[in-house]
């Protein structure tokens, strides 16, 4: 077996491994910064959806982020496409401990601003090369879109 071929794990592999990370941090960061009284003690606009539904949405989504990510690194591993995927995830995981955990309202908008923006950057970037991986990050983009509006209307009411 060459050098090359221990260095790039079975593709299957390193789906799992994407997987993983990214559903597994993700709900453990959802677990560790779950709201709580702080939270629902907020004045929420009319369109926030009831808790249950964050869980199940947010764990789709991962999927989907999750498989566009494996796809990039597949095939494009130092390509700004990755960068983006990177950045978007690090965006991510710090929004909930902003907003849920120190409780910042508007910096957590402006997190979500910029997770947003390099959400929408690597769709435009990935939509040439790899279609898959850019439409997979389009359900991602609405509900962060959605949940923009939902941490603006939060900060704007109290």
């Amino acid at each position: 077996m060459t050098h090359a071929a221990l260095n790039r794990p079975h593709p299957w592999v390193s789906l799992a491994l994407f997987l993983l990370l990214v559903v597994g941090a993700g709900t453990a960061i959802g677990f560790l910064t779950a709201p709580g009284a702080w939270y629902a003690e907020l004045d929420k606009p009319g369109f926030t959806p009831p808790n249950w539904l964050f869980g199940p949405v947010w764990t789709a989504l991962y999927i989907c982020v999750a498989i566009s990510g494996w796809r990039t690194w597949q095939r494009a591993r130092s390509s700004r496409r990755m960068a983006l995927w990177w950045g978007q995830l690090g965006l991510n995981w710090l929004w909930s401990p902003v907003f849920f955990t120190l409780h910042l309202l508007w910096p957590g908008m402006a997190v979500i601003a910029a997770l947003w923006a390099v959400i929408l950057a690597y769709i435009i970037v990935s939509w040439r090369s790899d279609r898959v991986a850019a439409l997979l990050f389009v359900p991602y983009l609405a509900w962060v879109s959605y949940a923009s509006a939902l941490n603006l209307s939060i900060a704007v009411l109290n």
